[in-house]
């Protein structure tokens, strides 16, 4: 497991601390792999970590950001332990062709999402469809399942209550899309890869 600390806006840290993850049983460099943990696999994983009490309790909580510990997930997928200050966000971004699951562990997230599929590449700028806007409002032990190029942002609007959720994605991120939004514009601001997490 790894632990850090960083700005409210970034992204857990993908590093070099990253474990390889060897389904048990199996030889490490033996050539077998885990079958791909599915959206609902994730899901479940994600809900019985953050009732681990123990190990929610273990993460150290920053006011200035969030603060996260790097958790083995199931299959190889790469998972977090993360806290949320008081009005912190992710802002707008997707995971690429990761499929996904959080839960939360303690306190309350929300989560904006849209209810449409973006085309991959070739734009900057796309004016989204009225309707497409869905919110969730995610309590301690509530959680969601996401599939490859789910687009949200996830806040913590308490006024003086951190947040704690769990997550895991799978494959490992290969890379985050961030956006901004003014009203119905979309805008495609950065494309991050593991070695810019560094």
């Amino acid at each position: 497991m790894a632990v850090g600390s960083q700005p409210a806006d970034s992204p857990p840290v993908v590093g070099a601390e990253a474990p390889v993850d060897v389904p048990a049983g199996v030889p490490a460099g033996s050539g077998a792999e885990a079958p791909a943990p599915t959206a609902a696999e994730l899901l479940d994983f994600v809900r019985r970590t953050a009732e681990d009490a123990a190990l929610v309790a273990s993460l150290p909580l920053d006011p200035e950001g969030r603060t996260w510990l790097r958790l083995d997930g199931p299959g190889g997928s790469e998972a977090w332990l993360i806290s949320w200050p008081p009005g912190t966000g992710t802002g707008w971004h997707d995971h690429a062709e990761s499929t996904g699951a959080f839960t939360v562990a303690a306190g309350a997230l929300r989560e904006h999402s849209l209810a449409a599929r973006l085309p991959t590449d070739g734009w900057k700028t796309l004016e989204l469809s009225e309707g497409v806007d869905r919110t969730r409002l995610l309590g301690t032990g509530q959680g969601r399942a996401f599939g490859r190029h789910h687009v949200h942002e996830v806040l913590n609007e308490a006024g003086d209550e951190h947040a704690v959720s769990v997550h895991a994605y799978y494959p490992p991120l290969p890379q985050i899309r961030r956006y901004s939004r003014s009203g119905a514009v979309l805008r495609l601001e950065q494309t991050e890869r593991p070695e810019d997490w560094q």
